[in-house]
């Protein structure tokens, strides 16, 4: 069960959940979806296998997307146009220098008002477009813990708006 962790700092720019399983990680997207606005840029930081691609295939399922989502290891970017957002799906995992982010001519998806979801952000340092939100998903117990922060007005935004839809949806328990 996906449950939500009150932030130590009281700031509400910031939100833990504890994700059991990757249907937990879908469900933490799905919920995440519904609180994107248009120019979003988001980081999903973590190590391999650590729930990016998932938390982004709950994104893009909650928003209508029927078929496969992969991470674009080798593509760089896989743009979805989906609801009412177009969002942009970039891996930078291969990236051998900052300056392929350059040479492959990414910067102009970040201009626009398109949804841009980035994993490996740090391989495009200092050329790829600072985040909105952060998400950091880390191993924790059986499962893994989701740090979301908001480190912009409208990343703080999507945070307040996603702390809402997950209380609605997954009440405390017990008290």
């Amino acid at each position: 069960m996906l449950d939500l962790v009150h932030p130590d700092d009281d700031s509400d720019r910031g939100l833990l959940a504890h994700l059991d399983d990757e249907e937990d990680t879908l469900a933490l997207g799905a919920a995440l979806a519904n609180a994107l606005a248009p120019g979003l840029k988001i980081w999903l930081e973590g190590n391999l296998g650590s729930g990016k691609t998932t938390l982004t295939r709950g994104i893009l399922r909650a928003l209508g997307h029927m078929g496969k989502v992969k991470s674009p290891t080798y593509t760089l970017i896989e743009p979805y146009v989906v609801s009412r957002l177009h969002l942009y799906h970039f891996d930078f995992y291969r990236l051998n220098s900052p300056e392929e982010y350059l040479d492959a001519g990414l910067e102009e998806y970040f201009d626009g008002p398109g949804v841009c979801i980035v994993e490996w952000p740090e391989k495009a340092v200092p050329y790829v477009s600072p985040p909105d939100l952060v998400a950091l998903l880390e191993p924790e117990g059986d499962g893994r813990r989701a740090n979301l922060s908001g480190l912009t007005e409208a990343g703080q935004k999507c945070i307040e708006e996603l702390a809402h839809i997950l209380k609605q949806k997954h009440p405390p328990q017990g008290g």
